[in-house]
């Protein structure tokens, strides 16, 4: 029996040109800001959970923090993909993709300021 063999599979980071070193560390920069904000939310997080005792009940203070890591860990995951993405259109010359993720990363962070506000006045 001959073992199975894979075909060789093409990388996206060696299909097409490589673009403009400029727009790549321009791309690089973006992630890079994107990982920083991911890593204020979490952040914020721990300190929502471990420096603010006094301000609502645990299990409240508890939901906050894991919605702040979530939000964290989704925007992280988020800042790669983009980043890949941009990556591979400038590469083949492509259009770069737009995506409604912006909006709903700012609506819920809108919401959780609501509800940390809400939370604060009572």
């Amino acid at each position: 029996m001959k073992p199975l063999r894979r075909k060789h599979q093409v990388s996206w980071r060696q299909k097409g040109e490589a673009p403009d070193y400029r727009f790549s560390l321009a791309n690089e920069r973006t992630y890079l800001a994107w990982i920083r904000t991911a890593l204020a939310l979490l952040a914020g997080a721990v300190g929502i959970d471990q420096l603010t005792p006094e301000l609502a009940d645990p299990s409240i203070r508890i939901i906050i923090s894991t919605a702040l890591c979530l939000c964290s860990g989704l925007l992280a995951l988020f800042a790669y993909r983009r980043w890949a993405s941009n990556e591979q259109a400038m590469r083949l010359n492509q259009t770069l993709q737009y995506t409604r993720f912006l909006k709903i990363v700012s609506i819920v962070m809108i919401l959780l300021t609501l509800v940390i506000a809400l939370v604060i006045a009572l």
